[in-house]
């Protein structure tokens, strides 16, 4: 599929002493807790994606409660699912410093809060603090770690796992839709907000599940991941190699320093302590808040490096061109997907077909193909003879042939079809993070893929206000989708083009070598 993560320069560690003895892959690897990992992937993709995209129903209560214009009222949507993205690349700090498991519970509460404190709401302007941003940021703090850890855990079938515990989204998209509309039927949106918020703190318990990997587990892990990508060199994006390790490797001298001076301190704090104990037990108080001090600083420390290394070191992501072209694709991409969950209940009214949409929602419709278009997709992908870029790839194009193509349709029939399309060909969600981890490896997934996601919330900020903009000059949706559409055509032509450049340097290179 690609070349391999040590290929590609990004796996800074001494691999030679892990190469040269075979070491016993941990079970947990590709199976035992892993599974559970999913499971925990899944549940918070249904309570985070699954009721962000259940939204228009919620949408459409605050349209009458608050009589604001559709622009601004979409602008509560739109900044819930953009915040939880766009705060990726923070989110991978906290993982630095905090782990996955500590990261996601703290998110877990912020979600709920922000779900029950909207309850209050008094006007639309409230709803963007407390359900745009405290919801959100909650939400990117439980759903990046749910995303790093299975592709911690996964190696052979990390597309199958990825797709398996992704398809929470169309689960929960279904399932939210139903259980909001049946909340705000017989409680009204207050109370559905308010009892969305008690549901959401289940997403503390799949945090707790979120258990770290030991650094057994991790050197484990390099060893399978280099046995087993042998056999799948030189395809699709080898080229990239050339590029990250041209532009030079992270050293880890200045790390192996730190942590020596580090780990001076630390003995330094314990001899006092000791001493302490010998002349008088009054300061050991004082000593043992001092030495938490000092471990949590260096923990800080040792985190910040690590992130910042990512963003702007040596080895920077962004020296990687094709990583470049995937942020810009993905500044596109996410809010054509968006913006029909959002606005496909006021184009049905347009329509008038309310009564066939109510017997079986077109959202309902794309969620459900969307489960299974991340499964078939991840299956797909994982086959031995199949590029997991191209697959990426032709789902891409079949996504934006939808969105072109769905202003056209005006029957309920029509909308069906194109709508579960949309849902199948957008299970190419469930491969973004293995395409991230084939870029740049799993050291850097959490900081790479935190770049990406914040990409798509960009995209998911702007993408409905837009949308709600252009109906409120002319009151039709078609330039909406029409727009969109180009400039997600236009992130997969940088996909494209990027990869035949990078192809072209190592082939002049060599040429000019045979000459001289």
């Amino acid at each position: 599929m690609y070349a391999s993560r040590e290929d590609i320069g990004y796996d800074f560690g001494d691999d030679s002493k892990a190469g040269s003895k075979p070491i016993k892959p941990n079970p947990n690897i590709d199976g035992g807790w892993a599974w559970m990992i999913v499971l925990s992937s899944f549940l918070v993709h249904i309570l985070i994606m699954g009721s962000q995209m259940a939204l228009g129903i919620l949408n459409m209560e605050w349209l009458e409660e608050f009589n604001q214009s559709r622009g601004l009222t979409a602008w509560v949507s739109s900044l819930s699912m953009g915040i939880t993205l766009i705060v990726g690349p923070f989110i991978g700090l906290f993982i630095s410093m905090c782990g996955c498991r500590k990261t996601a519970i703290i998110g877990g509460i912020l979600n709920a809060l922000g779900w029950i404190l909207s309850a209050y709401a008094s006007n639309v302007h409230y709803l963007f603090l407390t359900f745009g941003v405290t919801a959100g940021v909650g939400s990117g703090m439980v759903y990046l770690p749910a995303v790093v850890m299975v592709g911690q855990y996964f190696q052979k079938r990390r597309a199958l796992a990825q797709g398996l515990s992704t398809t929470g989204t169309g689960f929960g998209a279904f399932l939210m839709t139903a259980l909001l509309k049946y909340l705000c039927t017989e409680f009204g949106w207050r109370n559905a907000m308010f009892i969305q918020g008690a549901v959401s703190l289940n997403l503390c318990v799949c945090g707790a599940l979120m258990r770290p990997l030991s650094p057994k587990d991790v050197v484990s892990e390099k060893y399978v991941a280099r046995s087993n990508s042998e056999d799948n060199q030189a395809k699709a994006l080898s080229h990239s190699a050339e590029t990250i390790k041209s532009n030079g490797v992270l050293s880890e001298e200045p790390e192996k320093k730190e942590e020596a001076t580090n780990e001076e301190v630390l003995d330094s704090v314990q001899h006092i302590e000791i001493g302490g104990k010998s002349r008088s037990g009054r300061n050991m108080y004082g000593l043992r808040i001092l030495k938490t001090v000092s471990q949590l600083t260096v923990t800080v420390r040792k985190g910040f490096a690590i992130w910042y290394s990512s963003y702007f070191g040596a080895a920077s992501l962004f020296t990687n061109r094709v990583f470049v072209a995937f942020i810009i694709w993905a500044l596109f991409a996410y809010s054509s997907f968006v913006i029909p969950f959002i606005h496909l209940p006021e184009i049905v009214k347009q329509y008038n077909l309310p009564s066939q949409n109510n017997i079986f929602p077109l959202t309902s419709i794309i969620a459900i193909v969307h489960i299974f278009g991340k499964v078939i997709l991840g299956i797909i992908s994982d086959l031995p003879c199949i590029s997991t870029w191209n697959v990426f790839l032709m789902a891409n194009f079949t996504l934006v042939t939808c969105i072109l193509t769905l202003p056209l349709m005006q029957t309920y029939v029509s909308l069906a079809v194109v709508c579960a399309l949309i849902g199948f060909s957008s299970g190419y969600f469930s491969l973004m993070p293995v395409v991230t981890e084939d870029l740049v490896g799993t050291k850097h997934l959490a900081n790479a893929y935190g770049i990406i996601i914040c990409a798509n919330g960009i995209s998911a900020l702007l993408g409905p206000p837009f949308a709600g903009w252009i109906y409120d000059i002319t009151h039709k949706y078609d330039f909406s989708f029409y727009i969109s559409g180009l400039l997600y055509m236009v992130g997969i032509i940088f996909l494209l083009i990027q990869p035949c450049i990078q192809k072209k340097q190592p082939r002049e290179k060599s040429t000019e070598e045979a000459q001289v």
